[in-house]
């Protein structure tokens, strides 16, 4: 950590670097390449503008836009791009006296090399919810993305960077080439690694319900500025690539490269679970060698982060039994139960979100009150009951 020192009545006192000079991560999303259904046609992105909104988790005098080009294999031009406040999460409308061009290394375009992630110039803007318009000539021949934004994106033809509204525009709930937004100040960053219910699936669409919005808020009450990034993945595993890259692979991009990231929740490993057996057929053994295999990728997660100063939380496995696609099994139930007695005896600290949302009177089963109605996602009181369960004195 920077210090500076300062000569006071003959005594040499050491005072911590301003926090207000560092950057922190305040809204952040994962990149990969979307599956067909939730993919953009082909040229869609061709002379076309793309109002995407987010939702800050604390916010600062300045800000800087990340824009991502990961799966990309070709470069990517951003003919403009702009910044402003939506007058709502999803709303293609924004507050035309906010609106201002973002600008790389002083340039109001900007070419992405594939694999790469640029980051704007600073801005001074202030607000919640905004509205991040760019321009693109031509669209990419891979896309990159993020499908459970659970957000309203607008997709209009021609160059509107700079229009209040979007009307006659595309409308869907997927992200694309926004990875990330950073402010000044904060104390700290908390990043949430997981899969969909990481993701939010169950929560409201722009209504910003998931249990990572709930953490905010709670920290926000506490008068705790610490940054909340949400990098779950819908489909998302530890050990095997899903919808989206898996867990291992993307962790340096998705929590080491973070601004100002101390601290890390993962909370992941229930699709490699569910998926593993679903008809029951394979052997004790083989559960054992899966079991072995997640714990020593949390025991890679931890050495990682910790050698770059990230204290790491374990969550519990949540409880999946009702989980019709998985056709969970007793010996799948055996194999979560293995997973978390690891969790609360490894990590750093334990959040319990087990504990929290299962069913008192059968504890493999999520509490119907909690229950989106699938048997493994969570509905938003269940999400405002897993952000409940974190104790907000491991952030202090």
């Amino acid at each position: 950590m920077r210090v500076f020192a300062v000569l006071a009545a003959g005594l040499l006192l050491v005072v911590p670097a301003q926090a207000d000079s560092r950057w922190t991560g305040s809204w952040a999303t994962s990149q990969q390449i979307p599956e067909d259904r939730n993919a953009l046609p082909a040229h869609a992105l061709d002379d076309a503008t793309l109002r995407q909104s987010v939702h800050l988790s604390i916010q600062g005098q300045s800000l800087r836009v990340r824009l991502s080009n990961a799966f990309g294999t070709t470069p990517l031009h951003i003919a403009a791009a702009h910044i402003a406040r939506a007058i709502a999460n999803g709303s293609d409308t924004i507050e035309p006296a906010s609106d201002m061009v973002l600008h790389f290394s002083g340039a109001a375009d900007v070419t992405i090399p594939a694999g790469a992630e640029y980051v704007s110039d600073p801005v001074q803007l202030v607000g919640a919810d905004l509205a991040i318009t760019l321009h693109f000539e031509t669209g990419p021949a891979q896309q990159t993305s993020h499908p459970g934004s659970r957000t309203t994106s607008y997709l209009l033809h021609g160059d509107h960077v700079a229009d209040t509204t979007l009307p006659g525009a595309q409308k869907f709930d997927h992200w694309f080439n926004i990875a990330g937004i950073d402010v000044l100040g904060g104390a700290g960053a908390v990043v949430a690694l997981g899969d969909s219910i990481t993701d939010g699936r169950g929560s409201t669409t722009n209504g910003n319900d998931r249990w990572t919005d709930a953490l905010a808020q709670r920290l926000a009450g506490a008068g705790l500025k610490i940054g909340v990034l949400n990098h779950g993945i819908g489909g998302g595993h530890v050990l095997l690539d899903g919808l989206g890259p898996n867990a291992m692979s993307r962790f340096d991009r998705d929590v080491l490269a973070e601004p100002g990231a101390h601290w890390l929740i993962v909370f992941e490993a229930i699709n490699d679970i569910g998926t593993f057996d679903p008809d029951g057929s394979k052997p004790e053994a083989a559960h054992r060698v899966l079991v072995a295999q997640l714990t020593t990728a949390y025991s890679q997660m931890i050495e990682s982060a910790h050698a770059a100063g990230i204290k790491v939380y374990g969550a519990t496995i949540t409880p999946f039994m009702d989980c019709g696609p998985y056709h969970p099994k007793p010996i799948t139930e055996a194999d979560r139960i293995a997973v978390n007695a690891w969790i609360r005896s490894h990590f750093d600290a334990v959040i319990d979100f087990d504990a929290a949302v299962k069913d008192p009177a059968r504890p493999d089963h999520l509490a119907l009150a909690y229950d989106s109605g699938d048997g493994l996602h969570l509905s938003p009181a269940g999400y405002r009951a897993m952000a409940a369960a974190i104790p907000l004195s491991l952030f202090r």
